[in-house]
């Protein structure tokens, strides 16, 4: 792919991104109501319940707070952080002694992240938490400072998915890992529908077998890595009045369902010891 249709993929997702932030537009990766989406995959009531209105835009396809068993003192990296619902929460859990960044390319997502910080504060009695305007593949984030990694639904969007891997593995600290919730493909997506621009920024059209995100994980230096498979709730959201899956599901073949191709992942990896890495 080269460097300009890379630099489009970016721009289309910006700005749907950036109309799901000033609430122009529905949801992407899910459209029941997103408190019910977020229980439906895990989060807590206690959970929600701390987070600041607005954090929850009902983007989420996994839990990776809850995969990553986040402890006291670790900073938490969230990539591709939108509302900011993963940091906020890793926040509570790594607590004051720890910290929590999320880093996402919308200047719109990230304003909005940042105006809840307030609120977060004022529940929670924290200050532990950070929004950084940055590409996921080129993060703002010095090297072998981070204890774990996690992102949501995040990492199928981005053109330069290999460059991702490499970057967690830089940012990760020796024996750090990543915890990273994504959509998957079980078997190729219609041509058509792979082209699609409403595909992509659905979370549908970037996706990539299990086997070839374990190799980009591998060739970024992690190992020791692990991935559970999940039906994911994705008819739910073709079922609704979202227009991008509306037009996804329209394009699908006669009698096909999205689960047919989509399914969800929960994906943990380890960033080995130093000298590990120089064997």
């Amino acid at each position: 792919m080269t460097d300009s249709a890379k630099e489009t993929i970016r721009q289309t997702v910006r700005q749907e991104y950036s109309k799901i932030a000033q609430g122009k537009s529905s949801c992407c990766c899910g459209c029941t109501p997103s408190a019910q989406l977020a229980q439906n995959l895990g989060y807590s009531s206690d959970e929600l319940a701390l987070l600041p209105d607005g954090a929850n835009l009902g983007l989420s396809c996994g839990n990776p707070t809850a995969l990553a068993d986040l402890k006291p003192g670790q900073v938490v990296l969230d990539l591709g952080s939108g509302g900011g619902i993963d940091v906020f929460i890793a926040a509570c859990k790594v607590g004051p002694t720890g910290r929590a960044v999320g880093v996402d390319m919308t200047p719109d997502m990230v304003s909005k992240a940042r105006a809840s910080i307030a609120a977060f504060t004022k529940k929670t009695g924290l200050s532990n938490v950070e929004f950084r305007l940055g590409e996921i593949e080129h993060l703002p984030v010095a090297d072998g400072t981070i204890d774990v990694v996690i992102s949501n639904c995040v990492i199928n969007l981005s053109p330069d998915k290999q460059q991702v891997w490499n970057e967690i593995a830089r940012v990760l600290k020796p024996v750090g890992k990543a915890c990273i919730s994504d959509l998957a493909l079980r078997k190729p997506l219609p041509e058509n529908i792979a082209r699609s621009a409403a595909a992509l920024v659905s979370c549908v059209a970037g996706a990539v077998p299990v086997e070839q995100t374990l190799q980009m994980a591998k060739q970024a230096g992690l190992c020791s890595l692990k991935v559970e498979e999940h039906p994911y709730s994705i008819e739910l959201a073709a079922d609704c009045n979202d227009p991008l899956y509306r037009q996804v599901k329209e394009s699908l073949p006669p009698g096909a369902k999205l689960s047919d191709y989509i399914i969800s992942i929960n994906l943990t990896a380890f960033k080995p010891e130093r000298k590990e890495v120089l064997q």
